[in-house]
């Protein structure tokens, strides 16, 4: 048996948990994400041709810039002239310039041209970092950690998101709260009283749930038992839209550091939607997190249905969003008047998550300089040191 297999484990129902108990471990609301995976930062409909947007990390500001010809950068969002950031400049040709004494950079972050001096001066040995992007599914994606392992570390593999016959619905919406909270919050179905205004009455039933070094996966019956029902809930649902009302199996995926949820009908072998979603935490204590969620939906037989209900849908969807927004927000506010952690936690398949999520993560940064310059070829003198 490999040592994955012996760390993965199946589980029904509420039984003892194996390792260390919660009061003993590291505090999760103290760990950070890890920074080397591929994280959203912005919409590509956000960053037209020839203009600069800023963005941000876990507190390391990035200016993203796309030229004319349409490939888009990321660069650290400061100058190393002034420190003024280089999201105010502009875009000139495939250079970005500061717009105070307009130093241009290259994609790559070194300084191309520094107007006021003769070509034959010294310039600075240093630029800015530069961090890997990629667009994908209507996003773009920065690689805010060693650059080194951009290229070996794939993007999200999400292919009904690039299916005609699907189509989907994007969100990007700021969250006081540390990340660990939105995955808890999606994994942990047991908190549907707090949709009962949207969702009627569900009671959903545990059926089983698997847990590895870097996933937990939980699978629920949903089987609605009366209530009033949000409108778009059903037409999500495929009800209103060429399927019938039946009890939904529902399955959540945390895989490090993403999540999924996948909805398909008792009745049914495809899904009806499924969702996407990634935490970006923006300040250095990463207690605000930007979601960015891609909600696929499958299209029914009757052409232009789905069409219809699209608006009844996103209205759904962002009524249950802000009742969860809510609860996640009030958890983080509790957890910085009481500074640490009370929470008194039954669910093993949370506690699981929590594991999962500690184990996987990164302490987190002290230091600003740390977090905006951690390229040592450009940062750093020669004696090793970060300039302030």
């Amino acid at each position: 048996m490999t040592e994955e297999a012996r760390a993965t484990r199946t589980r029904g129902g509420y039984g003892p948990r194996a390792g260390a108990h919660e009061t003993h471990e590291v505090d999760l609301r103290r760990v950070g994400i890890d920074p080397n995976f591929w994280y959203p930062v912005a919409r590509s409909t956000g960053l037209r041709r020839n203009k600069v947007r800023a963005a941000v990390f876990a507190g390391q500001r990035i200016a993203l810039y796309r030229t004319a010809g349409g490939t888009a950068y990321a660069l650290e969002d400061r100058c190393a002239h002034r420190q003024v950031p280089l999201s105010l400049g502009v875009v000139d040709g495939e250079a970005l310039r500061c717009c105070y004494h307009a130093w241009a950079y290259r994609g790559n972050g070194r300084i191309s041209q520094i107007p006021y001096l003769p070509k034959d001066a010294e310039r600075p040995p240093r630029g800015v970092r530069a961090y890997p992007v990629r667009e994908r599914y209507g996003l773009l994606f920065v690689f805010p950690g060693d650059p080194e392992r951009a290229d070996t570390t794939p993007l999200p593999v999400l292919p009904e998101a690039d299916s005609a016959r699907h189509r989907t619905m994007m969100f990007s919406r700021t969250v006081h709260c540390h990340y660990s909270f939105l995955h808890e919050n999606l994994l942990d179905m047991n908190h549907q009283f707090l949709h009962r205004g949207v969702l009627g009455r569900i009671q959903p039933k545990l059926l089983g749930y698997d847990t590895g070094p870097r996933s937990v996966e939980a699978r629920y019956l949903f089987v609605p038992s009366g209530g009033r029902k949000d409108r778009g809930a059903g037409l999500l649902s495929a009800e209103g839209v060429g399927g019938a009302s039946t009890p939904d199996v529902v399955t959540i995926r945390t895989e490090y550091p993403y999540q999924t949820l996948r909805n398909v009908p008792e009745s049914s072998a495809t899904a009806a939607f499924s969702l996407w979603a990634a935490y970006v935490p923006e300040d250095l204590e990463q207690r605000v997190s930007r979601v960015f969620g891609l909600l696929t939906i499958a299209k029914p037989a009757i052409p232009g249905a789905l069409q219809l209900a699209w608006p009844l849908i996103r209205r759904f969807t962002e009524r249950v969003f802000a009742q969860d927004r809510m609860a996640v927000e009030a958890e983080q506010r509790a957890w910085d008047e009481q500074g640490a952690d009370w929470n008194q936690e039954v669910f093993p398949l949370i506690l699981d998550v929590r594991n999962v999520l500690r184990t996987n993560g990164t302490p987190l940064r002290t230091s600003p300089a740390s977090a905006v310059c951690p390229d040592a070829d450009l940062c750093a003198d020669g004696q090793g040191n970060t300039p302030r």
